[in-house]
C-alpha cells in the first residue's frame, strides 16, 4: 500500500511539474490568444451566430432586455416546460418568463431563432457606488448568419413594439390631474395621478349600436394610422367634442374610450392654470397614448361664441381674463385666451408628441366660438342624446340581464311607444333600476310609469312652452307697431295738432 502512494505522490509530482513547464512555454496571454484564435475558427465554419443582452448596461438598465423579457411572456406559458412568475408595479395581470438557463424557439417571418435566458452568479464585488445584482444575467439570441440582416433590421423593432403593447395592457391605466396652482410634485412633474379603475366599456355603454361601432372603427384607424399621419404630413392627434344634456353619459363615453385603445387620461382643470405658457407647459408633460380631457369647456373660462360678444372691448378684463376673476387677482384668476386654447389644440405646441386625443365636453354647444368647432381641433362631433330605445335595451341587460326575447311584446311595445317622449336620461333610468334591481318586475313596471309621467308632463309644459312663446310674439309685435288709439299714438296726434295750429 506504501508502495502505491508513493508512486501515486510521484505522479502527481510529475503533472505538478508539467503544468509549470506549460505555464512557463505558454503565458496566460498566449494561451487566451489561442482561445481567441480557435473560437474564432469555430465561429468561421459555423452557420450560427450569437448576440448577447444584458440586463445592465455600463450602469443603466438595459432597455432591451426589459423588451426581450417582456415578449417571450406573450407565449412562453404556452411553449415553456420550466416558467418564472412575476407581476410589476400597477400591474394587473401575472407575467410568465423564462426559468434561469432556460430555452425557447421564436418563430419571426418564417426564420427560426433560439432564445437563451443566461443567469450567472456575480464575483463577489469590490466597492462601488452602485451596487450590482448578485446575478448576472441576460438573453443570448443564436441566429443563422443569412438571417442576420432580417433579425437586426426588423425583429428587434417588432420585440420593442410588441412589449409596449403588453405593457401598456397589462398595466393599469393612470388618471391624471394638474396640481393646484400650478405647483410640481416631488419628481417635477405638474400632474398628479390615481389608478384609473373605471369598468365603463362600449358594451355597457347606453347609445345605439351602429352609433358607437362608428365610434369605435374611427378609434381603431387612429390608433393604427401612424403611417398615414406620417404620409400626410398631420400631427398623430384627434379631436373629439361631446355635447348634450347632462347625464347622457359623456363621462362614461370617456372611460370606453380610454379602456377601449388602453389610453391613460390627463383631466385638465382649466381653472387651475394661470395663463398660456402653464398650459403649454402641462402639455409637454403628458404622454404619448393618451386622452386629455376639458370638460363643461363653456363654463371654465371665458370662450364663448364671439359673435354675439363682438360689441364688446377688449380691454374689459372678462374678455381678456378667464371668467369668475380678474386678471392676476388673489383669487386665482386666470388669463386663458382663445388663442392660447386653439395653439394647445391645433398649434406647434400640439405636435409635442404623439398618438393623443383631445376630448371637449359641453352641455351647450352654441356657448362655443366656432373657432374651437372646425375640423383639426374638434374633428368628430358626438352627440349625446336623451335615452332611445336601443339604449334602453342596453341598460335593462346591464341592470337586470333581461334580454329582448325575455320581456312580453306588449311591455316592449309600450317602452318603445313612450321613450322618446319621455326624454329620460340614461343617468335618471340607472336609477330607476339601480332601486329596484333585485325585483326585476317591480323596476320594469317603475321604469314605465316613470317614462309615462315624464312624457305627459314634456307634454304639458311644451303646449305652455309654445302658448308662452305665442304670447310672447304677440307683445312684440305690439311693441314694434302699436295698435290705433293707443297712449303710443297719443303724443303723435298733439304734435301733429300743434304744426297744424302753427300753419
Amino acid at each position: 500500500m506504501r508502495e502505491y502512494w508513493n508512486s501515486f505522490a510521484s505522479l502527481l509530482g510529475v503533472l505538478a511539474f508539467c503544468q509549470s513547464l506549460l505555464q512557463l512555454i505558454f503565458p496566460p496571454q498566449l494561451r487566451f490568444l489561442c482561445l481567441k484564435f480557435f473560437n474564432r475558427i469555430f465561429h468561421l465554419f459555423s452557420s450560427y451566430c450569437y448576440f448577447d443582452i444584458t440586463e445592465i448596461d455600463g450602469v443603466n438598465t438595459n432597455e432591451l432586455y426589459n423588451a426581450v423579457q417582456l415578449y417571450l411572456s406573450s407565449f412562453v406559458s404556452i411553449n415553456g416546460s420550466r416558467l418564472s412568475l412575476t407581476r410589476a408595479l400597477n400591474s394587473s395581470a401575472i407575467t410568465f418568463g423564462l426559468s434561469n438557463n432556460d430555452c425557447i424557439v421564436d418563430t419571426f417571418s418564417g426564420v427560426t431563432v433560439l432564445w437563451e435566458h443566461v443567469v450567472i452568479q456575480r464575483q463577489s464585488q469590490t466597492f462601488s457606488w452602485r451596487p450590482l445584482p448578485e446575478e448576472k444575467r441576460g438573453f443570448t439570441l443564436r441566429i443563422k448568419k443569412k438571417n442576420k440582416s432580417l433579425i437586426l433590421d426588423s425583429y428587434l423593432d417588432y420585440i420593442m413594439e410588441r412589449s409596449n403593447e403588453i405593457r401598456r395592457k397589462n398595466q393599469d391605466r393612470l388618471l391624471y390631474t394638474n396640481s393646484r396652482g400650478g405647483s410640481l410634485d416631488s419628481r417635477g412633474h405638474p400632474w398628479e395621478s390615481v389608478p384609473f379603475k373605471h369598468p365603463s366599456t362600449f358594451d355597457t355603454l347606453a347609445m345605439h349600436p351602429q352609433k358607437k361601432q362608428e365610434i369605435m372603427d374611427d378609434l381603431e384607424d387612429f390608433a393604427n394610422g401612424q403611417s398615414f399621419y406620417q404620409k400626410t404630413g398631420r400631427a398623430w392627434k384627434r379631436g373629439y367634442l361631446l355635447y348634450g344634456p347632462p347625464g347622457t353619459g359623456k363621462s362614461s363615453m370617456i372611460a370606453a374610450m380610454a379602456n377601449y385603445l388602453s389610453y391613460d387620461i390627463y383631466d385638465l382643470e382649466l381653472t387651475e392654470v394661470h395663463n398660456n405658457s402653464e398650459l403649454r407647459k402641462l402639455l409637454m408633460k403628458t404622454s404619448s397614448k393618451s386622452i386629455i380631457v376639458i370638460e363643461d369647456i363653456d363654463c371654465s373660462v371665458n370662450l364663448t361664441n364671439r359673435k354675439k360678444n363682438n360689441k364688446r372691448n377688449y380691454c374689459d378684463p372678462e374678455v381678456r381674463c378667464g371668467s369668475g376673476s380678474a386678471c392676476g387677482g388673489e383669487d386665482g384668476g386666470n388669463s386663458i385666451t382663445l388663442s392660447g386654447l386653439l395653439n394647445f389644440t391645433d398649434g406647434l405646441w400640439s405636435c409635442c408628441g404623439s398618438e393623443r386625443i383631445f376630448v371637449f365636453t359641453t352641455n351647450h354647444i352654441e356657448k362655443l366660438d366656432p373657432a374651437l368647432l372646425r375640423s383639426g381641433r374638434m374633428d368628430m362631433h358626438i352627440y349625446m342624446s336623451y335615452c332611445s330605445y336601443h339604449a334602453l335595451k342596453i341598460l335593462l341587460k346591464n341592470y337586470l340581464g333581461y334580454e329582448e326575447s325575455d320581456l312580453d311584446y306588449h311591455v316592449l311595445k309600450e317602452l318603445s311607444d313612450v321613450v322618446d317622449k319621455a326624454e329620460m336620461t340614461p343617468a335618471d333610468i340607472s336609477e330607476v333600476l339601480i332601486k329596484n334591481r333585485n325585483y326585476k318586475q317591480k323596476a320594469v313596471t317603475e321604469l314605465l310609469e316613470a317614462m309615462k309621467t315624464r312624457g305627459d308632463r314634456n307634454f304639458k309644459c311644451g303646449s305652455l312652452r309654445d302658448k308662452i312663446s305665442d304670447e310672447e310674439e304677440q307683445e312684440k309685435r305690439a311693441l314694434e307697431t302699436p295698435n290705433e288709439g293707443s297712449e303710443f299714438e297719443e303724443p303723435c296726434k298733439e304734435g301733429e295738432n300743434k304744426e297744424k295750429m302753427k300753419s
